[in-house]
């Protein structure tokens, strides 16, 4: 599984923008992937920072370039 640096710069290099950490990780929990306990994951059920709708593509592409999706 590739870690969310690889992540980040893969976006970053392809779609120009570099995806924040809390960003990536709200995108592997709606596509079901395995993620750690995180102190400042969530906030009760919701999250504090969820991820813009216009990144969400971005990083399913670059799960998939990854082979994690």
């Amino acid at each position: 599984m590739a870690s969310y640096s690889d992540i980040e710069i893969w976006v970053k290099n392809k779609y120009g923008f570099r995806p924040s950490d809390c960003y990536v990780a709200h995108v592997k929990e709606m596509c079901g992937l395995h993620m750690k306990k995180a102190w400042n994951r969530q906030y009760g059920t919701r999250r504090i920072k969820p991820c813009p709708d216009n990144q969400v593509e971005p990083i399913k592409d670059a799960f998939r370039h990854f082979g994690m999706i």
